[in-house]
């Protein structure tokens, strides 16, 4: 690739003590934790709104916030608290009137039960008022350029963002990456990983897309007359469909879950074999994942009972990406971890959806169940190397591919965003490093908080 050198001034258009980068539910949890521990605290994001993977790339419900025998809610704290404000306005359903094997779930029953079917415009206007009553700036159409380090490369300096209205840098004193693909941590020069150790493969990306026109009771009907195996809905059309020629995508089933509005969101289209950090590449999936959802709207006109008049809303602004970069922390949380339910000593949060890998190179998945919840070690959110005054949340922790496939997930997600925003605002106040923070310090005011640390 040819390389010119280009250089200029830039001006600094904030200085603050934490910066957040990307505004998706690690993001979000994470700078209203910093935000209310006193810390002044900027959040930005590339979209024109919050939510990330919940509102532009339409991915929902949340999968489940409980134990996984269905028996306690053990996702709160901040995810708990903007869950029950979309709930007081009408725009979300509790997780406990959601059981498995409901349309709410794509009528699957493992792993399925205690979701959260949400409207992603509520989620956008009830993520900024949890935000701004915080007291988080918010900046949007910001898109991250580049980390400015210290000489000895060890903390990040500055991060570089491309604007409106040009080039610009904010300060911070220390930065919580939830940008999903780990861009600050890889900028910073932090040691990353991608996809499985054998191959690099990541998981496939979805498009996701959102549908109304749905005759529920008529599709009922069908499923109840055509009963299938459990995670298995509507195999028997798509496997037909693909013996006619109409359903060439990599898909074994059909993922459509209702939501609180009477929409459904389908989760079906795939792309294999894509590296979610070469934008030419994300380009080319989204295009793809467009012309999938055409063929998945001509496979649910002909091939589905009740959904004959099924009529495109939207598809997805952004592309479904479940797995591109992680950091190598000062942990690594593994699949042997989850499916024992370890609890560790530096617990920042609990969680118990199931492994749920989908085969980077193929339709098939695998999903692993455990009947306890683990707990998230605070460990995975700090890089080994280098970071110094970096924590990094989200998508992108410390974790092996396997593992990505239940830590991945959004409530798992508030509770990397909340731990990280809380020790920055802690080790803010010491004059020390995230590294440095006692965990002790830390497990006391996530208590506090309401997040729940064992169980």
């Amino acid at each position: 690739m040819d390389k010119i050198l280009f250089s200029q001034e830039v001006p600094v258009m904030d200085k603050v003590d934490v910066l957040v980068v990307g505004g998706g539910p690690a993001g979000i949890a994470a700078s209203v934790a910093a935000a209310r521990a006193g810390m002044s605290t900027r959040l930005v994001d590339n979209n024109g709104y919050l939510g990330g993977m919940a509102t532009a790339g339409l991915v929902g419900p949340f999968m489940t916030s409980f134990s996984p025998d269905g028996s306690r809610q053990i996702v709160k704290g901040i995810f708990d608290e903007l869950l029950l404000r979309m709930i007081d306005h009408g725009g979300a359903i509790h997780p406990s009137q959601c059981k498995p094997g409901t349309s709410y779930s794509s009528y699957i029953g493992r792993g399925h039960g205690n979701v959260s079917p949400f409207n992603s415009e509520a989620f956008k206007v009830d993520a900024e008022a949890l935000c701004l009553n915080a007291g988080v700036k918010l900046l949007y159409h910001v898109f991250f350029v580049k980390a400015l380090v210290s000489e000895d490369g060890d903390s990040i300096t500055g991060a570089v963002f491309a604007t409106k209205a040009g080039l610009q840098v904010i300060q911070a004193k220390i930065f919580i990456d939830c940008t999903g693909d780990g861009d600050l941590a890889a900028s910073a020069g932090v040691v990353m990983k991608q996809g499985r150790d054998e191959d690099g493969l990541t998981q496939p990306a979805t498009l996701f897309f959102r549908i109304s026109g749905i005759d529920k009771q008529k599709l009922e009907r069908h499923r109840l007359e055509h009963p299938e195996p459990d995670a298995k809905q509507f195999n028997t059309e798509v496997e037909y469909a693909r013996s006619q020629g109409d359903f060439p995508i990599e898909r074994e089933k059909l993922g459509m879950y209702e939501s609180c509005d009477g929409t459904w969101r389908v989760n079906t289209t795939r792309i294999i074999h894509l590296d979610a950090t070469d934008p030419a590449a994300v380009t080319a999936a989204e295009i793809e994942g467009r012309k999938q959802i055409q063929t998945v709207m001509s496979f649910l006109h002909k091939y589905i009972p009740g959904a004959e008049n099924a009529c495109l809303i939207e598809s997805a602004s952004v592309l479904g990406v479940r797995e591109s970069r992680r950091i190598i922390g000062e942990y690594v949380l593994t699949a042997e971890d989850i499916l024992s339910s370890r609890k560790f000593e530096d617990s920042i949060g609990l969680y118990g959806f199931p492994i749920d890998i989908h085969q980077p190179d193929g339709k098939s998945g695998v999903f692993m169940q455990f009947k306890e919840p683990y707990s998230i070690p605070y460990r995975i959110l700090l890089p080994k190397q280098r970071g110094k005054n970096l924590l990094v949340a989200g998508r992108c922790v410390s974790a092996t591919h396997d593992a990505l496939g239940s830590v991945r997930i959004m409530p798992a997600c508030f509770v990397t965003g909340q731990a990280a925003g809380t020790a920055a605002a802690l080790a803010l106040q010491e004059g020390i490093s995230p590294k440095q923070l006692a965990y002790k310090k830390l497990e006391k005011k996530l208590l506090k908080n309401g997040a729940l640390l064992t169980w």
